[in-house]
């Protein structure tokens, strides 16, 4: 069964970053992803969104913080903004460059008011470069670093979703470096600039396959490597019933084990390493797993030392036993979504609340973060909030 507790979150802070204060800039991708990670280990997050603004209340990024609507255009929400950023541990945007600048929240700003504040910046291209006032989107992103033209079959690159600039080299470079700064800044008492970049992260991911390059050990071009699916040990095959499995039997021993449970008696299986022998090895493999179904091929090989998983969807990922037993996926408000990841032993990350309405914690996260009551009035009044 799903793990329902989280289903009415508790209003407890917990998670190793409790007591953290981080002001976010609404955006889209990256930056409400890491934020989601930064609330799930029990930063305090308050989100600055735009008056008016539409956002998917059910989204699992915009999980556990607070919205707070308000007219960046406005000199006095300016002002607060500033009040907000004073009581803050970090802060992350994702415009384009000079954006916060032009608004008058760039870093100089802020941090002369605030000089332990880390400064975290979310882009495609990074804050400087002849790209970095284009427009772009993940796939543009990995284009120029490498990863896209090594991912899909020999015909042509398949976008891996977007996972590798916008999650991979994107948000989770985002988490490091606001980290990382953030320890810095309580030896240091001083803040930095974070300049993420999906491009950077996604050339970063792709570290060990140049290393293999230069070593000779991985080749140019699509489906000609041992982890691209060039080869018959390492890849996805249809079953019988239309869904597929996975293996990845790189290791000696646990390749004698895919030959042993699936009956792969012929000796032209004894050249693993042979690239040569590779297409017609993969070929053979096809029509073995299209003997049996994908239930079938789990009963053998599940719980073996094969490196063999059955290719999920998303529909049924949550359903599987071992997700099941580590409560790898929780319901909240009746959607389901992956739980916090990853997990401490002693200051345990959790949910800290479902996704809120929009503006429903305006006037409660103002003034929990030291704003006065008469100030709050004031931009009520003006429209700024």
């Amino acid at each position: 069964m799903l793990d329902k507790s989280a289903s009415q979150p508790s209003t407890r802070t917990s998670g190793p970053l409790s007591g953290v204060r981080i002001v976010e800039f609404a955006g889209i991708g990256p930056g409400p992803f890491a934020c989601m990670m930064l609330a799930d280990m029990g930063a305090e997050v308050v989100t600055l969104d735009r008056v008016g603004a539409k956002k998917n209340l059910k989204s699992a990024a915009g999980r556990g913080r607070k919205v707070v609507e308000l007219d960046l255009k406005d000199k006095s929400a300016i002002a607060q903004v500033l009040e907000l950023l004073a009581n803050a541990d970090a802060l992350i945007e994702g415009f384009r460059p000079g954006v916060m600048e032009r608004l008058g929240l760039g870093p100089d700003v802020v941090q002369a008011r605030n000089p332990r504040l880390v400064y975290a910046r979310m882009t495609g291209w990074g804050q400087q470069g002849p790209l970095a006032q284009a427009a772009g989107h993940d796939i543009n992103y990995i284009s120029v670093t490498g990863a896209l033209s090594a991912i899909g079959p020999r015909e042509r690159p398949v976008p891996p979703l977007n996972l590798v600039g916008d999650f991979g080299g994107g948000a989770l470079y985002l988490v490091v470096g606001v980290l990382a700064a953030l320890l810095e800044a309580k030896k240091s008492g001083k803040g930095q600039v974070v300049d993420a970049a999906m491009c950077d992260g996604a050339a970063s991911l792709m570290s060990m396959f140049f290393d293999m390059t230069a070593m000779g050990r991985w080749s140019e071009g699509r489906e000609q490597n041992f982890l691209d699916g060039g080869a018959h040990f390492y890849g996805v095959y249809e079953c019988s019933c239309g869904r597929f499995v996975s293996i990845g039997s790189i290791e000696p021993q646990f390749y004698a084990l895919l030959r042993q449970h699936a009956g792969l008696s012929d000796a032209a299986f004894d050249h693993q390493m042979d690239r040569k022998a590779w297409p017609a090895l993969r070929q053979k493999l096809v029509e073995v797993f299209k003997t049996k179904t994908r239930d079938e091929w789990c009963k053998i090989m599940e719980n073996t030392d094969v490196c063999f998983a059955p290719v999920l969807t998303m529909e049924e990922a949550p359903k599987h036993p071992h997700n099941q037993a580590r409560k790898t996926f929780v319901e909240i408000d009746g959607v389901v979504q992956p739980n916090v990841a990853p997990r401490f032993s002693r200051t345990e990350s959790a949910v800290q609340g479902p996704p809120p309405e929009i503006g429903a914690h305006t006037t409660e996260a103002l003034a929990d973060w030291g704003l006065a009551k008469s100030e709050i009035d004031a931009l009520k009044s003006a429209g700024a909030i």
